[in-house]
């Protein structure tokens, strides 16, 4: 059971969650926490205002988290002697992230590293509150350190997790508890290195560890606890029509959270999906809502979701000598791979090439790389609109409807993708509300 930023945003929302982990007590729950919501955003502005020479700043977002923190610690404890305990480990952990501060400010500059071991703290907070709060209600919490379950790679920020190793643990740590009648409550996000030094998955990690550790445990569920009914044909936020879909396949799943949908990591589906174990995913505000339910077995629909995303770039390389050069897309890939830059669409001609990247960080750097290759051009201020739906391709007049549903809009790039499982299309930055709107409303026509 995983439970996301606001679902333990405050102590009201805190004690909720105890009474929905206290009703699947007979299922021997592991719980895993994301941060209270706002504080992973706040301690990266720690460190950023720190190396900028912030310092007075940086401190004073400290504070304010520690006073946030030791505030909803005094509802869930209350006078009881364990909020003594708990609020001397709060401290401890904030007098941690104010001397990385301070260091960080006297060397004017980041090490990936070192980015870890501030942002990581949220989540370590979040389950001493969590832990605190099922005590007081009864439930037999036990706090686990993620750093010695989750264990990655050293690529810090964005490290990938080792399956094997989390399985092992799992096994050694987490089971034995269970065993024991415990409810462990585990760090979503963050992890360690082989070595033990402190890690995290990226933005969005803790939907991931809940899903390496259910498949570490072979759970017979993966629940997804936030603040939405479930998985949407469309971002609510720009389709006001859009609605909870109930059933939906683990590749669909898997295509909307990797172009856009919020709801869900982009790899949060993947250990669920090599062992075939169920992800739920359920609103905290309404436990007795259905939800949606992520399977192999959902029904297969032409179109199941609209998904949309802003920030993409084109990146197109036009050589004459692409015409027959064996090897010459894997020595484009070959820098992107160099650079750790993820391509998202592709479309080639004779003698064009045109990739989609959502990440321009290191785009600089792998556009000088290419230049020695071919003649380069980028477009940035372009958005990703993707069709979803397992039918998609069984009548091609569904290709033809989303193409008419777009009216005007100029579509710079077209992708059909080689599973026929989602229509990607390229469109400026600007048109992507326009256009979800338009294929929604194709689609997915309002019921009277």
């Amino acid at each position: 059971m995983k439970f996301g930023g606001t679902s333990v945003g405050n102590a009201a929302a805190i004690q909720s969650t105890a009474a929905i982990v206290a009703a699947r007590r007979d299922r021997t729950p592991v719980v895993v926490v994301s941060a209270m919501s706002g504080v992973t955003n706040a301690l990266f502005s720690v460190a950023n205002d720190a190396v900028d020479g912030r310092s007075t700043a940086a401190l004073a977002t400290v504070e304010s988290l520690r006073t946030r923190h030791r505030d909803e610690l005094a509802t869930l404890a209350g006078s009881t002697n364990e909020m003594s305990d708990v609020l001397a480990e709060i401290n401890a952990l904030f007098d941690e992230v104010a001397a990385l501060a301070h260091a960080l400010a006297v060397l004017g500059h980041a090490t990936p590293r070192a980015i870890d071991a501030i942002v990581s703290a949220g989540e370590r907070l979040s389950v001493r509150l969590v832990v605190t709060a099922y005590q007081a209600a009864g439930l037999p919490a036990v706090a686990v350190d993620a750093r010695h379950v989750l264990i990655t790679t050293d690529e810090h920020n964005r490290a990938t997790p080792l399956p094997d190793a989390i399985e092992a643990a799992g096994r050694t740590i987490l089971a034995p508890l269970l065993a024991g009648g415990a409810i462990p409550v585990i760090a979503g996000f963050i992890g360690a290195t082989v070595a033990g030094v402190t890690s995290t998955l990226g933005r969005g990690g803790s939907d991931y560890s809940a899903s390496l550790i259910g498949a570490a445990l072979r759970a017979d569920a993966i629940e997804i606890w936030t603040d939405v009914d479930g998985m949407l044909t469309a971002d609510p936020r720009v389709v006001s029509t859009a609605r909870c879909i109930e059933q939906i396949r683990f590749d669909e799943a898997s295509e909307l959270a990797s172009f856009g949908a919020k709801v869900l990591h982009p790899s949060t589906i993947a250990p669920a999906v090599r062992l075939g174990i169920p992800v739920y995913v359920l609103n905290s505000a309404r436990p007795l809502g259905r939800g949606t339910r992520i399977t192999t077995d959902a029904p297969r629909r032409a179109v199941t979701a609209i998904a949309g995303r802003r920030g993409t770039s084109v990146v197109k390389l036009r050589s004459s000598r692409m015409l027959l050069a064996h090897g010459f897309l894997r020595t484009i890939f070959d820098v992107f791979e160099r650079h750790k830059t993820s391509v998202d669409v592709i479309a080639t001609s004779e003698v064009e090439v045109s990739l989609t990247v959502d990440h321009d960080d290191r785009l600089d750097a792998v556009l000088v790389d290419l230049a020695g290759l071919a003649d380069v051009s980028v477009e940035r201020g372009l958005g990703i609109v993707a069709i979803v739906g397992a039918g998609l391709s069984d009548d091609t007049r569904t290709l033809a409807a989303a193409l008419t549903a777009l009216g005007e809009i100029h579509v710079h790039m077209l992708s059909l993708s080689a599973t026929t499982i989602n229509l990607t299309m390229i469109v400026d930055e600007d048109q992507v509300p326009a256009a979800m709107r338009r294929l929604h409303a194709a689609f997915f026509p309002e019921q009277s």
